[in-house]
């Protein structure tokens, strides 16, 4: 089994988890590679050196047999996922941010999450992705067309005063047209994060379905809807001649007006461990503090 470690520089590493992760990889004798960003962190704040044949710019195109673990928050692990381009290796997270929804360890039982790696004793469980195409500008103000993946979610934001509507079609029937700061489209993972936010519903990772959320809708009687997987979106954008992203997740492009983008399910899956012992219910209950009673 071969261990490919991600992670990022905005993550506030700390020296002994660090020993606990390489000690751990080592002690059970599993082969490893390390982002250029984190090896030079791990050389900052351990004794360690790490050697350049451990090292990567690029995650590994031959990746057979491996296990893929950021250490960082959920912003870590979603980073990692974009970088996989659709190669379905299984993901295990390990927590140093603050909720860390999507990781399967909060960074105190390290050791005991390798030796379970290795004994496969961990659950994984297969979450629908997001194909997004689109449009984009690039620097030079060209029209280029895009294709990428997305684990949470995909939206559409205006950016400046100036409100943008987006047409919302399914299957080429016209659901609605969204007048205001824009319009999220939410798998079940991502029902937790950017969607929640802006009141739409938590919904269990094993459920087949879209949500379609909006972004300060200037009527307000728009809502959330949920829709199935199955189905094709399509989004014509009206920028009114302002600025107007697309945001994949944790990735920023910049829409010509005007643009369509056409989001679907997609072939690929994220196949991601799970807590031990917990099931989504008792992440939702502790992570959202449900039940706490602060008097």
């Amino acid at each position: 089994m071969n261990i490919i470690l991600f992670s990022r520089k905005q993550v506030n590493h700390r020296a002994e988890q660090l020993e606990t992760i390489l000690s751990s990889i080592e002690r059970l004798g599993l082969d490893y590679c390390i982002n250029e960003d984190f090896a030079n962190d791990i050389e900052a704040l351990t004794q360690r050196v790490i050697a350049a044949e451990c090292r990567y710019d690029e995650f590994p195109a031959n990746a057979d047999n491996s296990v893929l673990v950021t250490v960082g928050g959920d912003g870590t692990l979603l980073d990692a996922v974009g970088r996989l381009q659709g190669r379905q290796l299984p993901v295990v997270g390990i927590n140093c941010g603050r909720l860390g929804y999507l990781t399967a360890d909060d960074g105190r039982g390290i050791a005991q999450l390798f030796d379970r790696l290795v004994a496969k004793e961990l659950c994984f469980e297969p979450r629908q992705m997001l194909r997004v195409s689109f449009p984009s500008l690039d620097e030079s103000g060209k029209t280029i067309c895009e294709e990428t993946l997305a684990l949470n979610e995909v939206t559409i934001h205006r950016h400046g005063a100036t409100m943008i509507s987006v047409e919302a079609l399914i299957n080429d029937k016209t659901i609605a047209t969204y007048h205001g700061d824009g319009l999220i489209i939410s798998t079940p993972t991502g029902s937790t994060a950017y969607s929640l936010s802006v009141g739409g519903p938590v919904v269990d990772p094993m459920c087949r379905c879209f949500v379609l959320s909006p972004l300060a809708p200037h009527n307000l009687t728009m809502r959330p809807v949920v829709v199935p997987d199955n189905v094709s979106i399509r989004l014509q954008l009206n920028a009114r001649g302002g600025n107007t992203f697309l945001s994949a997740d944790n990735r920023t492009y910049t829409l010509a007006d005007k643009a369509r983008i056409v989001v679907q399910p997609a072939e690929q899956q994220l196949i991601l461990a799970t807590p031990h012992n917990n099931t989504f219910y008792d992440t939702l209950r502790e992570k959202m503090m449900w039940g706490v009673d602060k008097r």
